[in-house]
């Protein structure tokens, strides 16, 4: 695994080795040692969620505060997303700032995201099917949405053929302050 610092701490592209031959491809997803190794970042997945949405949906910004917040690793097995993570530590040197990257099959790359991260995802080709893991369990009493929209972080989200696909949580989510406010109780 080739391990790709993206300028924020933590936040970590990970470009997996693909062995391949005529029967198809085989590459480790993920391997704690070596990740600890190379990130010097300790991480027990508990949890595995996938979904598969249509061309032209965005889903997020999504965060689990307190406790329950998550580390996640994404990775996409079918089509093509544009994720967007946004860093909500507050003592970071890049709080509020954005981090997006291409994920797609083709290219098998993965974003491991630590906790304290709002993030999105817009889905680029039909179709497209998304996993991440997790090192914490999803809690419905701490969950999140920071606005997609937000001027604050301004994300530059690329146009698609008509209206962006919303769920009604994420088109009600919250602006940056609130988030914030929400998260720290400022």
């Amino acid at each position: 695994m080739n391990y790709i610092e993206t300028g924020i701490a933590d936040l970590w592209l990970c470009e997996a080795e693909i062995y391949e031959d005529d029967r198809g491809y085989f590459f480790e997803v993920f391997n704690k040692k070596d990740f600890a190794e190379n990130t010097g970042l300790t991480v027990d997945f508990v949890q595995q969620n996938q979904s598969k949405s249509a061309y032209g949906t965005l889903r997020g910004l999504h965060l689990q505060k307190g406790d329950s917040s998550q580390a996640k690793l994404m990775h996409v097995i079918q089509g093509e997303v544009l994720d967007v993570v946004v860093d909500l530590r507050k003592d970071s040197a890049t709080f509020g700032h954005y981090y997006k990257v291409l994920l797609s099959a083709e290219n098998n790359r993965q974003l491991f995201v630590p906790r304290h991260f709002a993030h999105g995802f817009l889905v680029l080709q039909p179709d497209t099917t998304f996993t991440y893991s997790c090192d914490t369990y999803y809690d419905k009493n701490a969950e999140v949405t920071l606005n997609y929209k937000d001027p604050q972080i301004a994300i530059d989200w690329p146009a698609v053929n008509g209206d962006y696909i919303l769920s009604a949580k994420d088109e009600q989510g919250l602006d940056f302050k609130t988030v914030v406010e929400t998260l720290y109780g400022e």
